[in-house]
């Protein structure tokens, strides 16, 4: 699968549910708040949590899998906010890429 290829999936999955539109600062924050439910997923999967009284004691697979599913809600809100500014995800990484080749002295085919 393209990266191209998820953000048309995620701009069509948002259109129809009426959320594409949301203004980019307001995007920024269910960013914010996903990043930070990745924050918690790893910290969980990495060292554990102090369990609420209502929550059940997770299994490595379990845990694995809510880490994907928060990172892939963090990916999700950058092709949004990336569409909003009518950027491709594919030309954002080369744009990174290039970025990092320059600073760091190096070539992208090296790596």
């Amino acid at each position: 699968m393209e990266l191209n290829d998820v953000q048309d999936w995620e701009n069509r999955f948002y259109e129809k549910q009426g959320w594409r539109d949301l203004p980019p600062y307001i995007r920024v924050g269910f960013l914010m708040e996903e990043a930070g439910e990745v924050s918690r997923a790893v910290r969980t999967y990495e060292i554990g949590r102090d369990h609420h009284p209502e929550e059940g004691k997770k299994t490595q697979e379990e845990m694995r899998q809510n880490l994907s599913e928060e990172i892939g809600d963090v990916l999700s809100n950058l092709a949004i906010l990336a569409n909003l500014y009518n950027l491709k995800l594919e030309e954002v990484v080369k744009v990174h890429r290039r970025k990092l080749c320059d600073r760091f002295n190096c070539s992208e085919e090296e790596v």
